[in-house]
């Protein structure tokens, strides 16, 4: 496609100083720990955003925090970028490198160094996989809450820096709530460590600071994470409306009659076709739209939940209303649900959004949805978390046609743009990346935008954390 999105122009200096900068590493890390030889570098030029790429200087996967911090000491003496990477499942081109850019991959990092159950707490190192510690848990009758859809592959310290959600996200939050302490290597190599343990710690708030900042601030390398005794029992239904309006109004009665489920997830019918065939769910093919709505607690509870619910539901003419029967029917409905992303590249290109609205805008924001699509001639699917607003429009198009990837591209400005119009924000938890950089202006004054700059320098004064992310490249200090 062509390229709109811009990147800041290669350091002269750090390119011709290429091979010296390759042997320096190598000092620094065993053989296999270091990546240089072009071909290998492929796979990292970019994430799941794969609109973008550029093929990195070098790959760096270090095992120990102390490889990490020679690292960093390193890069900052001679002003080498550094992107930060887990497994590359950003959707928003957080990890996409530049040519010469260090990409300091935490993949090998990926032990769980202790449970304590007694503090209800589990120290990993950042490239453990979400859906790991749930694993390493459950048997215990533990889990760790935040669910993206990515948690089979994507790993702690890229949730950190993008401040990833899930599906439970409504009822536990999202990684910000469950994250208690990290150890994390500053630009020159410093580490320190921010929280613990306990549930609050002295001083500013670094820790709420660091989480979301998308590896701008620093490597994180381990993480202390809140852990989570598993629900009596958990009970997800489906509940089918006429309408995408419908299905939006309902959400935000429910929310707004006190009643707080564990997850609400909505599917309109394009993306109901698209996960029923590739997951046969057993979603009901007859509707507008979907929700997938789950309880938890003991059967009194989860009763006396629903009840309300479908009370509610019935306001909104639901046409359907199926209750799991098994632990195997359960496992299923989310399936389908999970395999969203996945299921839908099976039949066409897309972009993924990723706005937040309040609750009751949602019914008009997916109505202008669709008349935004439309009027670039192109297909949605919407998938996305309804009990807290965060959007996911999948934008349908060709990668392969460039007019018809610029369109698509066009669309989701406009789309997240309308979120932000309607008392919204431009992520709720893919993270601003390359994606929505140039958009952070429609989100927020040039005030703002100075003061969040002068944070971001505080830490990393020569900008070399991640560089063309986040920040338009105007008007940086």
């Amino acid at each position: 496609m062509t390229e709109a999105i811009r990147f800041l122009p290669p350091r002269a200096a750090v390119m011709a100083r290429r091979e010296t900068i390759i042997g320096d590493l190598a000092d620094l890390l065993p053989p296999d720990c270091l990546i240089h030889e072009e071909r290998e570098l492929v796979p990292f030029e970019t994430d799941a955003f794969i609109s973008y790429r550029r093929v990195p200087l070098a790959v760096a996967l270090p095992r120990t925090t102390a490889q990490v911090a020679a690292i960093m000491k390193y890069c900052n003496r001679y002003g080498i970028p550094v992107v930060p990477r887990g497994a590359g499942t950003s959707l928003s081109g957080g990890a996409i490198p530049q040519e010469d850019a260090l990409v300091l991959g935490l993949s090998r990092m990926s032990k769980i160094l202790e449970v304590d159950y007694a503090n209800r707490t589990a120290t990993v190192q950042a490239g453990v996989t979400n859906l790991n510690i749930s694993e390493a848990v459950g048997i215990d009758g533990f889990f760790y809450a935040p669910d993206p859809s990515s948690q089979l592959a994507c790993t702690i310290g890229g949730n950190i820096g993008m401040n990833s959600g899930g599906a439970h996200c409504l009822k536990y939050g999202v990684t910000t709530n469950n994250l208690l302490g990290v150890k994390m290597v500053l630009v020159d190599g410093t580490v320190i460590e921010l929280g613990g343990k306990h549930l609050d710690a002295a001083g500013y708030d670094l820790l709420g600071l660091v989480c979301g900042s998308e590896g701008q601030l620093g490597i994180v390398t381990e993480a202390t994470v809140r852990l989570i005794a598993k629900p009596e029992g958990a009970r997800p239904v489906l509940f089918g409306f006429e309408t995408s309006e419908e299905a939006g109004s309902c959400v935000s009665d429910i929310i707004g009659s006190g009643i707080i489920p564990v997850a609400i997830e909505f599917m309109d019918k394009p993306a109901i076709e698209i996960c029923e065939a590739f997951a046969g769910a057993g979603y009901p093919l007859d509707v507008g739209a979907l929700l997938i709505v789950e309880v938890e607690g003991s059967e009194a509870e989860m009763d006396a939940m629903l009840a309300g619910i479908v009370e509610i539901a019935r306001l909104h003419q639901v046409k359907t209303v199926r209750e799991c029967q098994s632990a195997t029917e359960a496992a299923l409905i989310w399936k389908g649900r999970k395999s969203a992303f996945g299921a839908t590249g099976r039949i066409a290109d897309y972009i993924c959004m990723d706005g937040t609205v309040p609750l009751g805008k949602l019914s008009y924001v997916l109505q202008k949805t669709s008349e935004i699509t439309d009027s670039f001639g192109l297909r949605v699917a919407n998938v996305f978390h309804a009990g807290d607003g965060n959007m996911h429009p999948l934008i349908l198009f060709n990668a392969n046609d460039p007019e018809d990837a610029a369109k698509a591209e066009a669309a989701g400005n406009e789309i997240l743009k309308l979120c932000v119009d309607a008392g919204g924000c431009l992520t709720g938890e893919h993270g601003v990346g390359i994606e929505k950089r140039d958009l952070m202006r429609h989100q927020f004054s040039e005030a703002d935008l100075t003061q969040q700059m002068a944070v971001r320098a505080a830490f990393d004064e020569g900008w070399i954390l991640n560089p063309s992310k986040v920040f338009p490249l105007e008007g940086r200090p």
